[in-house]
This record gives C-alpha cells, structure tokens and sequence, in this order.
C-alpha cells in the first residue's frame, strides 16, 4: 500500500485491520506529518486477545497576537496547554477500538483563542473514541466519537503541519458521533456514514468519502457531509450546512503538497437566508532532514449572502498564509507558528455601535498576526 497523509492517511489507518500487533501498525491518531509518533509505543500483552497499545503527548505553547478579542481566556500574549492526552487502542483481529483522552486546544485562525480548560469541553474529556468490527483486511464498521470525514486537517495540533488549524476547517465538522463503514477495493477507498455532524445530538448527517490512489504519489479524494432534516438553531449555521471537498495530496520523498477545494451550503432557517461558501488551500511540507521541517499553508474563503459567524458578516472573505518551521529528534518537538489573516472590512457593525466580527475588542480590526511556539513530547 502507499504511503499516504492527511485525510485518506486516517481512513486507511481506521479501515485495516492490521498485519499482526507491530508498532509500525499504530497510524492512530493519524499524523499529517512533519511529527512523528514513536515507533516503539509501549504495549500490554492481552495474551489471546491481542495487544493493547498505550500512546500518547504532552505539549504546550506560548502565543502572542495582535488585534485579540474580549473573549474569555483571549490576550495579547498567553501561555497555555495545547495536549496532555493518552490514546489506547488495539489494531488487529476482528474487534478493535480506539480510545483517546485527556485535555486539549483547539487553536485556529481568525477565532479568538480559547484555553484548553474550556476548548476540552467541546467534545470532553474523552473526545475520541469508537469500537471497530473488522471481519475482513478490506471491510470494517466503526460506531463511537468519530474523527470527520470532511477537510485536509484534523482536530488537534500535533496532527497537522501547522500549530493552528486553518480558515476552511473553521466551517468544518470535527468529531461526530455515529457510526461508519469503510471499503477499500483496489487503489479505491470508500467510507459511508451516519452522525450528527457538528456534535449536535441530531443525528442526521450523511457523510461520504472516495479516495482514489493515482499512483504512488499521488491521492485524490472527494468527500461530502450532507443534513438529512434541519436543526432547530439559526445561530449554528454549521449545524444545518453542507460541505463538499475534492483533495489532491502529492507525497514525493521530502514534499507533502495537499491543495484543496471546498464548497459550504447553509439553507434559510427561520428568518436568516440561506449562505454558502467557496474556499481553497493549499498545505504543503518540505523535510530538509529526519529532524528539520518547514510547513505551510496559503487559504482563501469567500461567503455569498447570508450571515456566517464562522466568516466576518455579509458577503465576506478572508485570506491566510501560515508558516511552521519544526524540530524533532525522537520523541522530543519543537515548533512555530507565523501567522496572518486579513478579513474584508467588518467595521461597519461597530461604526454602527455594535461589536463587529472583526478582530480587536470591538471587532473593528481587519487583520491579526500571530507567533505560536509549542514544544512537547510524543510518547
């Protein structure tokens, strides 16, 4: 099989069954890359049960920013806690599961920073979890938490290239509860699913996704998550929208180039109309070395109507580039974060006295820097 990152690297990851209980077998949690989890994790001997495998990472960061918000936990300079999490799973024969947790943050671009004290209460202290039926090497059913089928990133920042996730991920579903199936035939790769999308209780989402492997090199993949019924909230647009992506991921010996399009559709609900969106990014990752890296990320996203507060007001936009050079020498990282985002111009909601959705304490601001570093240990 190749060698695949990103999205399809996770789907490939969750639908084998494994060759026998090897360290190389643990691509969960999946990595992007340029981290690398320990090969040699510590392991429990379940005797005919199989091995269980204890994973897992500590990390932290020091931030400064400029144009922060009157949010709780937002300055212009804070320390906090990016990961202190602990994963156990068992990777083959036919019953297998995968349990991550423990506390974490969710940085992103353009949102206000949110401390892990309060980000783990997104999805608790248990964010991931799932049991999986595997009766064959190509076929498996997952039911639990589930990671999203949707976008180019993951949820948490040592699974990306970058410390922050990105604008387009900031319309996109994270964990979702329900339950999957996957198929692999051939250098295809299918996943259907059932969940409540945005972590709504409401479990009417269907997500979908193809991955089709080119060549050795190269990966192409279109996913989709479509509502089947609204959901009674117009201020959670995300909960009732639906999002399409078409993903070229390129691995050729040190570069990781991951371009990718998406498209976002939320319906009139109640008296707001209905918006969508077209965005693109591109991800990409050079190794110098097995310790040096430098990653980036250039995004553009733009809202036709409506209101989004996952944007910045009637019909707006926003672009990003993001660099992240990164050190690492066994199990031992070390990384940073320079960032930039400019908004097309929300001061009219604050020249009209109310806060804008800008940046700044009145949300009158139309770009924001930022410095992340974040050093941790991957165990």
């Amino acid at each position: 099989m190749i060698r695949l990152r990103g999205l399809t690297a996770f789907l490939l990851a969750a639908i084998s069954s494994g060759g026998g209980a090897h360290a190389a077998a643990l691509t969960t949690p999946a990595l992007t890359g340029p981290l690398v989890a320990n090969p040699n994790p510590f392991a429990l001997d379940g005797g005919d049960f199989g091995n269980i495998y204890v994973t897992g990472i500590v990390s932290g960061l020091a931030m400064g920013q400029s144009n922060s918000s009157q949010a709780p936990g937002d300055a212009q300079t804070l320390a906090d806690l990016t990961n202190a999490q602990i994963s156990v799973q068992k990777t083959d024969g036919l019953f297998q599961f995968y349990v991550q947790a423990g506390q974490y943050a969710m940085p992103s671009l353009g949102l206000p920073y949110q401390r892990a004290t309060a980000a783990s209460a997104a999805f608790g202290a248990i964010p991931v979890a799932y049991a999986k039926i595997a009766p064959t090497d190509n076929f498996s059913i997952m039911a639990g938490k589930l990671p999203t089928l949707i976008g180019a990133e993951y949820t948490f920042s040592f699974q990306n290239i970058n410390i922050e996730r990105g604008l387009l991920w900031n319309q996109e579903p994270a964990v979702s509860r329900g339950v999957q199936a996957n198929y692999i035939l051939g250098p295809l790769t299918f996943s259907l699913s059932l969940n409540d999308g945005a972590y709504t209780n409401k479990y009417n989402q269907l997500s979908g996704l193809i991955a089709y492997a080119v060549s050795s090199t190269d990966t192409i993949t279109a996913a989709g998550s479509g509502v089947l019924g609204t959901v009674s909230n117009p201020m959670a647009p995300v909960a009732n929208q639906s999002v399409y992506n078409l993903i070229w991921t390129h691995l050729d010996g040190p570069w990781l180039i991951t371009p990718y399009i998406q498209y976002t559709e939320v319906p009139t609900i109640g008296a707001f109309p209905s918006t969508s969106s077209w965005s693109g990014a591109v991800l990409a990752s050079y190794a110098f070395d097995s310790n040096w890296s430098l990653g980036a990320r250039a995004e553009y996203i733009a809202q036709d109507g409506g209101f989004d507060p996952m944007l910045y007001g009637h019909d707006s936009s926003a672009a990003s580039i993001t660099i992240t050079p990164t050190y690492q020498y066994k199990v031992f990282f070390a990384r940073a974060d320079l960032s930039y985002v400019h908004a097309d111009s929300p001061s009219f909601f604050s020249s009209q006295g109310f806060p804008g959705p800008g940046f700044g304490r009145r949300g009158a601001n139309i770009d924001q820097e930022r410095l992340m570093l974040e050093v941790g240990i991957l165990f």
